[in-house]
């Protein structure tokens, strides 16, 4: 059983454009919600923001359970980014990987902490992400707005 539990979910009006990001966390009967925006940006960006600003939270070391329909965010931190780090940030293709300083930034917010990856569909009725997709959204159209 995770110490705590991480649902984030990235949203994006245009991809770029307007967008945000969104994050409940759960430990031992307290929630917390935090959310975001970005004026221009991209939907994989917003999807590592969440995951980066519930971690960067946290006050001390402990067991996270982090779940998201991003497949990009599980992937990149499960399987990819030990082979970016090893080439020094590029891809299989030899490019500069996307979004570097986000990921850069994930590694070192996940460094003290045990880091579970749970997907969720997304738009399928999981409560958490469905109320994290209406955050991120409302982030995003507040974006907009400001522009």
């Amino acid at each position: 059983m995770p110490d705590v539990e991480v649902f984030t979910d990235g949203a994006c009006l245009g991809n770029p454009g307007p967008g945000g990001w969104a994050a409940i966390m759960r430990a031992g009967g307290h929630e917390k919600v935090l959310s975001g925006s970005e004026v221009h940006t991209t939907n994989n960006r917003m999807e590592l923001m969440g995951v980066i600003q519930a971690l960067q939270s946290m006050t001390r070391p402990v067991s996270v359970q982090i779940c998201t329909d991003s497949q990009y965010v599980i992937k990149g931190m499960t399987e990819w980014i030990a082979g970016w780090q090893k080439r020094g940030w590029m891809n299989s293709q030899k490019k500069p990987v996307e979004n570097q300083d986000l990921w850069k930034s994930l590694l070192l917010a996940s460094k003290p902490h045990t880091l579970t990856w749970v997907w969720v569909k997304g738009h399928s009725g999981h409560i958490e992400n469905e109320r994290c997709d209406v955050l991120a959204r409302d982030q995003a159209i507040l974006a907009q707005a400001a522009r």
